[in-house]
């Protein structure tokens, strides 16, 4: 590994490369130098992500964009081009390598340790909505094509149902029914992207607190990180989906359901740091729907995991036979709770958003 780091424009020779961090995606390696300058090294998965060249443009365009309009370099994460000039290394094997400095006096933090660390995840992610407001979001690529387009996931729910893995539907029959009654409004946010509006965003599309670098003494918010997912879409599916996983009161696979609804109070706390983030640049209409973003997130999710359950767990990975199944429904009782809080949640978002 040592060697293909000095494919790359470092500062200093290699002193050592190590494995780094958490990623079940991507190999990622702690690069240091002689000269006291750390960087990460990452290898992409061609197989998750099968347009590496493209991936690499959106990252290059989007953290270049940041990093200029910003006086802390801590901000973005700075990619280091290899010694061709190029974003990303091609070994002989066929395969894709990158670098980044190594953020200094930063900390990743796995889970939320109080609500003030919720607060500080909506406000990370509503800063890079805000700090990307005006970059022409439509330029990018899509690494994965109709990833929060909920009409299609619908198609593959009932293509899921056709399938009928082991006759698995005569044991969601319940959760079938509820999820389709709520297909015709499916398409409420395509919909309005499709027709103007609303406005194409810059998306991260995986809003997990561990995404997010936080300054080490501080523990507040520096920059979002993982970036491979960054595409076109909605500000509203940064946001629900950050609901939908992180104002749960429960876990994703919870079998009581008793346990499982939408904490007000975590809502408010994610939406008071996501519009502090954003910086006044969303649109009325988008404030208007950050509800529907949170419901339609959360009622796609439910959906993915009930077509997966029903095409015999081929996507998501799980440890015993009825998880995903436990999944759906832990996603559609927090649709249901949402839409039993509906006029709570659009009081909340306009009360902060004044």
């Amino acid at each position: 590994m040592g060697e293909l780091a000095t494919r790359f424009a470092i500062k200093g020779k290699v002193v050592e490369c190590v494995r780094y961090g958490n990623g079940h995606i991507n190999e990622t390696y702690l690069v240091t130098c002689d000269t006291g300058l750390n960087y990460i090294l990452q290898k992409i998965n061609k197989k998750i992500f099968t347009q590496p060249e493209q991936l690499m443009e959106n990252i290059a365009a989007t953290t270049a964009y940041i990093a200029q309009r910003s006086e802390d370099s801590r901000s973005s994460l700075h990619l280091v081009l290899t010694t061709e000039g190029k974003p990303f290394f091609l070994d002989e094997e066929g395969e894709y390598w990158r670098m980044y400095e190594f953020v200094p006096s930063s900390i990743c933090l796995q889970k939320a340790e109080s609500p003030k660390d919720f607060y500080y995840a909506g406000l990370a992610f509503g800063r890079f909505q805000g700090q990307l407001a005006q970059f022409p979001a439509q330029t990018l690529h899509e690494p994965i094509r109709d990833f929060h387009n909920t009409p299609v996931r619908f198609q593959q729910l009932r293509a899921a149902m056709e399938k009928n893995y082991e006759n698995r539907m005569s044991l969601c029959k319940e959760e079938l029914e509820f999820a389709l009654a709520r297909e015709q409004e499916s398409g409420i946010i395509v919909d309005k992207l499709a027709n103007g509006q609303l406005p194409v965003r810059v998306t991260h599309n995986d809003t997990k607190l561990n995404n997010i670098l936080f300054d080490y003494d501080t523990r507040t918010p520096l920059c979002v990180i993982d970036l491979d997912t960054i595409m076109p879409g909605s500000s509203l599916y940064d946001y629900g989906d950050s609901i939908r996983f992180g104002a749960s009161t429960a876990a994703e696979d919870e079998k009581d359901l008793d346990k499982v609804w939408c904490d007000m109070e975590l809502f408010r706390t994610y939406t008071e740091g996501f519009l502090e983030g954003c910086n006044g640049s969303l649109t009325p209409l988008e404030l208007e729907m950050l509800p529907m973003g949170a419901k339609m997130m959360t009622l796609e999710c439910g959906i993915r995991f009930l077509a997966d359950y029903l095409n015999g767990d081929t996507y998501f990975r799980t440890h015993y036979p009825e998880q995903n199944l436990d999944r759906a429904r832990t996603q559609l009782k927090l649709v249901a709770d949402m839409e039993s809080k509906w006029q709570t949640m659009h009081s909340i978002v306009k009360e902060i958003a004044k």
